[in-house]
């Protein structure tokens, strides 16, 4: 796996470049030339659009606000200061990032439809705002003695030409993006936000570059725009059909993808324009009716959009990504039994001082403190709704503590978001498991070791594979991890934390699940860890397999620590065999 593919994309943006440029060279008639302008800009506008929509999952209905920018940036400083669009263009793209920083910070607060409509809102309150100045409708000044320096050609060719590059351009910037961790990172959060936090991806960072990105990209197709056409207007800049457009462009061709966009716009620009001069004066607004019929065949046939359906027949006949089976051999590597297992340091790794939290009136956790020790693996148990997962949380910063410390390494954990934590050397695995489940097993870890190697992607590609051959899934690293069964989701999930190098590993009921084969692949992966030094925290129910890894028990019940000891110290406290294991432990025990 590489993640980056440049040359083969290059090869492949400048030979559709010419292509097109070849096609628009044999058509004389000045509309369908007009036509072939502007669908490289709403391919623009769709590509924006995918980055930041497309990549993180957040739908935005407000692009048009980056578009409308774009062109007036372009529009105005060639009225107020004779800027040239060659230079207005690069300035309004300029503004489009500054828009985007303005926009996506504030609204990433916001989830799902509440961020749809708070999108929704930026380019209508700007359409209104450019109509209350004034510019109703803005007219670039023509220059006739020098138009090439300003943008303005005789021939509508040399409109097409400036758009192809531009729209090369975005293809380009957009190629690295779903080459690289940018996308792959976006890609995760999309998927699943908590598990890539837990990962150590800092969400709302990628989030803001991705909008940057789109904001920029959309600004510059609109101040492209504004020069082909001339006029800017507030609602055909800021209406909802521009933000309406980018939109399908993107969903018709295929969300995530690279040419989706591209092809999206190719279909159905041409499309709507053709049947608006053919069709426009019996059926009104016939362009709507284009774009809502593409939905629902989009709908209908190929939900992921026309570009993946075109992709998976063809890798469908070639034979492309193992969608895997459940009959998959698992290879761990066997634990050396004549390996000593390193000495417990004296050393505290974790500092857990009178850790509380409270939900309303409901004391989840109460006044808890344990240390861990290096190279020590520490069992948490209790009953259900002791407080053990809640106390993960709040180890590893999806939680805030009310109260109390929590110090790794002499570092204060309290406070941090889970992103930071992992990046301080702690890892965890969820109780519910968390894959990315489209992306491919080997994709899935990578993005865990992104975290130890923020530079380098050839590394941190090399420590996915470590970690998936120390789990035994190296076999199966092509995999979708959608198609794995519970036990291969759970090393996964673990091959994708310990390819962060952890120094602290919480591992959450990872037994939670499992069939008895099952259970002992896994306990033979969590001892060789063990024996590599490996510090572990591990929440687990089944007593028969904790009793065989953990070097102490921490025990909570009702949110406070009611017993901490070695285990064969712990299962014989009437305290605990009263609160959690119970009688037939009792009777286990004597046997």
């Amino acid at each position: 796996m590489k993640l980056d593919q440049q040359p083969s994309q290059v090869k492949a943006i400048l030979l559709l470049s010419v292509a097109y440029l070849a096609l628009a060279y044999l058509i004389n008639d000045k509309y369908y030339q007009l036509i072939l302008t502007i669908v490289p800009i709403w391919a623009m506008m769709g590509i924006a659009w995918n980055i930041f929509s497309g990549y993180s999952g957040l739908v935005s209905f407000g692009h048009a606000a980056f578009f409308g920018i774009g062109a007036y940036t372009v529009a105005l400083a060639m009225i107020q200061w004779q800027l040239s669009p060659w230079l207005g263009i690069p300035l309004g793209t300029l503004a489009g990032v500054v828009a985007a920083v303005l926009v996506g910070y504030p609204t990433f607060r916001l989830r799902g439809v509440y961020f749809s409509l708070a999108m929704l809102a930026y380019p209508l309150t700007l359409l209104y705002v450019f109509e209350w100045l004034g510019y109703q409708e803005v007219t670039i000044p023509m220059k006739r003695e020098d138009g090439p320096l300003y943008m303005q050609f005789q021939d509508q060719y040399a409109y097409i030409v400036v758009g192809i590059l531009f729209l090369a351009i975005s293809i380009y910037v957009a190629s690295r993006i779903h080459s690289s961790r940018f996308g792959l990172s976006l890609t995760a959060i999309k998927q699943n936000e908590a598990a890539a936090e837990g990962a150590g991806i800092d969400s709302a960072w990628w989030k803001l570059k991705a909008i940057m990105v789109s904001g920029a990209i959309a600004a510059a197709a609109g101040g492209y725009y504004a020069v082909v056409l001339i006029v800017v207007t507030p609602p055909s800049v800021f209406g909802m059909l521009a933000s309406a457009q980018a939109m399908i462009m993107a969903l018709f061709g295929g969300v995530a993808t690279l040419w989706g966009p591209v092809l999206g716009a190719v279909v159905l620009i041409p499309l709507s324009e053709i049947l608006h001069a053919e069709l426009g004066n019996q059926i009104h607004g016939i362009h709507g009716v284009v774009f809502g019929v593409a939905i629902i065949a989009m709908i209908l046939y190929a939900p992921e959009g026309i570009f993946p359906r075109i992709r998976d027949a063809i890798v469908g006949r070639k034979g492309g990504v193992d969608a895997g089976d459940n009959r998959r051999v698992i290879h761990v590597p066997p634990v050396d039994e004549t390996q000593t297992r390193p000495a417990v340091s004296p050393e505290v790794a974790l500092k857990v001082s009178r850790l509380s939290r409270s939900f309303g009136g409901l004391k989840a956790v109460s006044d808890v403190s344990f240390d861990v020790y290096r190279g020590e693996v520490l069992g948490i148990i209790g009953p259900n709704g002791a407080g053990k997962t809640t106390l993960f949380n709040l180890l590893n910063g999806f939680i805030t503590a009310n109260e109390g410390s929590v110090q790794f390494l002499g570092k204060e954990l309290v406070g941090l978001k889970p992103n930071q934590v992992c990046r301080e050397g702690v890892g965890r695995t969820f109780q519910v498991v968390r894959p990315f489940p489209r992306l491919s097993v080997l994709q899935n870890v990578v993005v865990g070791a992104f975290v130890s190697q923020p530079d380098n992607d050839e590394l941190a590609v090399s420590q996915a594979r470590d970690a998936l051959e120390r789990v035994g899934m190296l076999e199966h690293a092509n995999v979708v991890a959608g198609s794995l069964n519970s036990l291969e989701l759970r090393l996964m999930e673990l091959a994708r934390v310990l390819a962060g190098r952890p120094k602290l590993l919480l591992m959450d009921e990872t037994l939670a699940g499992l069939g008895a084969e099952e259970v002992e692949t896994m306990l033979a992966v969590i001892r060789r860890l063990a024996n590599e030094g490996q510090t572990i925290v591990i929440i687990e129910h089944t007593m028969q397999a904790m009793v065989r890894i953990a070097d102490r028990f921490v025990v909570l019940d009702h949110g406070s620590v009611l017993a901490v000891g070695k285990p064969m110290e712990v299962t014989k406290d009437p305290l605990v065999i009263e609160a959690y294991l119970g009688k037939k432990w009792m009777d286990h025990a004597k046997h």
